[in-house]
């Protein structure tokens, strides 16, 4: 059976958000579409029934769920879509969802207030202990963002899809981001960017460009070199690659300001403490405006 995506709602309009983005995906990808809302305090009964009666404390969930059930069944006729609240805390019942499922999709809350605590506590916990792909979704992505504007300038839903920006670092172990990556473009029809930014060793007297020209050209044969395989798996993605001096957290959050999503990894690490994720990461999960895919990786 095809894996279904899931979607973690908590009431927020960020979790609304990255619903209606899901559905649009599971769609894209022919598959289901699963929401779930966790909190301790529910009822006991059943796991498997759909949606509760009214009851207390259950009525929150219920109002939690079925609203959004009831537009993404609206709006997309054709999709498979169930809804389940469950009696646990919320990161591990995302954790045990999202084993189950193709992505986890959740919203994206990024910095400021209180907006920053529940990032904390619940996406980026979440982030950094999921194995499957999470993509994180803000409250104002609509579908008509994710095409390029009409020739007016404005949103518009009929056009080609704006491309998908992969980070990269040839350093690490890159199979499992180029695969999902190379599949998000190859759904929508879209340019798959991909973006390294080196820092190259600096001088005493400051960079200098000329003696840093051999080092880019070793790291633009060393992407080709990885890249060139994929692109054969995937002939009809047009792949795009660029190499930028520059801090990698803050290249790719410019580069990411005209993408349809982010594609971004991280390292999966043993640690028991911390959060186990790189700035890069971090810097897209705060400040880009687009989704926000995060891959683990070994």
């Amino acid at each position: 059976m095809p894996k279904p995506i899931v979607v973690g709602l908590d009431g927020s309009c960020e979790s609304v958000a990255a619903a209606h983005w899901a559905a649009r995906e599971a769609l894209l990808r022919g598959r289901s579409l699963r929401l779930v809302h966790a909190w301790e305090g529910l009822p006991s009964d059943d796991e498997s029934a759909a949606l509760p009666e009214p009851r207390m404390p259950g009525d929150r969930a219920r109002g939690i769920l079925r609203p959004t059930l009831d537009q993404i069944s609206e709006a997309h006729p054709r999709l498979r879509v169930s809804a389940e609240r469950i009696n646990r805390f919320p990161v591990p019942a995302l954790a045990a969802e999202a084993e189950k499922a193709e992505l986890l999709v959740l919203g994206n809350q990024g910095l400021g207030g209180l907006g920053a605590f529940f990032m904390g506590s619940v996406s980026l916990a979440s982030v950094a202990q999921v194995r499957q792909p999470v993509v994180l979704v803000r409250a104002d992505w609509t579908a008509a963002r994710e095409h390029v504007p009409d020739d007016g300038g404005r949103p518009c839903v009929s056009t080609p899809y704006c491309e998908v920006l992969l980070a990269l670092d040839p350093r690490h172990e890159c199979g499992e981001l180029l695969d999902f990556a190379l599949q998000a473009a190859e759904h929508r029809g879209a340019t798959l960017s991909v973006i390294h930014a080196w820092q190259p060793p600096h001088s005493l007297g400051g960079p200098n460009q000329e003696g840093d020209a051999p080092g880019r050209r070793d790291t633009e044969r060393e992407l080709a070199e990885l890249i060139d395989p994929w692109r054969k798996k995937y002939p009809s993605v047009d792949v795009q690659v660029h190499t930028c001096r520059g801090r990698p957290a803050l290249t790719v959050t410019h580069a990411a300001q005209g993408a349809g999503l982010l594609v971004v990894g991280r390292r999966i690490r043993l640690a028991t403490m911390g959060s186990h994720m790189g700035r890069v990461v971090r810097q897209a999960m705060h400040r880009v405006a687009c989704p926000v895919a995060v891959i683990a990786h070994d």
